[in-house]
């Protein structure tokens, strides 16, 4: 199984190939310059592994939710690539993304992954593992002020991860109590790739056309500027 990963849904712009069984990524915080780096990103990955995109069996993005237009930007990345070289393509939520890296890196059995929306909101899921130590989303992914956030009922070690939890760590604590980590701040692409093998191997994998972004924030209220 050979699979690339795309994520520009944050700040983060992040790129992971599923090789030979194992898992190579690239990583860069990079506001707004996600659609110049990403190309380049995927390049080198490809290279560095002497493959290239017709050889792969699919590709993966980041489906949000995050920002409207790094949503967009991954979205028409990986629905370009896809179409070039006829291979199927797969969405991973960004909020499960960070909740396996949390299962990654700290063993984690609950989480709750917040993604700072902007306008005083988080984007915002709860995730555990299920007997079979595989990530199962608890509850729907919301766009919501912390403060309106109902009890998400979770008892025993939680961990929190994502910009929601350092921009309105009071607020969420006051509903979940849980254990922020500082090293989990966006989704990586490389665990999106954990996330999608197991749905390349049960067929999940549609076709390029069918790829389509996740906002959870469907209407954005502005304000109006003054004198309009």
């Amino acid at each position: 199984m050979k699979l690339l990963a795309l994520d520009t849904s944050t700040e983060a712009c992040s790129v992971a190939l599923l090789h030979q069984d194992r898992i190579i990524a690239l990583d860069e915080v990079c506001p707004q310059q996600h659609s110049k780096r990403v190309l380049p990103m995927i390049d080198r990955l490809l290279a560095d592994a002497g493959l290239s995109l017709n050889a792969l069996d699919g590709i993966v993005f980041g489906r949000g939710p995050g920002s409207f237009t790094g949503v967009r930007i991954g979205v028409s990345v990986a629905q370009g690539l896809a179409f070039g070289a006829d291979l199927p393509v797969y969405g991973v939520s960004t909020l499960a993304a960070m909740a396996q890296a949390a299962v990654r890196l700290y063993q984690a059995k609950q989480i709750v992954a917040a993604i700072d929306a902007r306008m005083a909101e988080v984007y915002l899921a709860s995730f555990s593992l299920d007997a079979d130590g595989v990530l199962q989303q608890r509850s729907a992914e919301q766009a919501v002020k912390p403060q309106q956030l109902a009890p998400l009922g979770l008892t025993g070690e939680v961990i929190a991860v994502g910009t929601g939890w350092q921009t309105y760590a009071n607020a969420l604590q006051q509903v979940q109590r849980a254990r922020i980590v500082t090293d989990i701040m966006y989704p990586s692409a490389q665990d999106m790739l954990t996330l999608a093998q197991s749905a390349y191997a049960q067929g999940q994998f549609v076709s390029a056309e069918n790829a389509e972004p996740v906002y959870v924030r469907d209407e954005v209220s502005w304000k109006k500027l003054p004198g309009r």
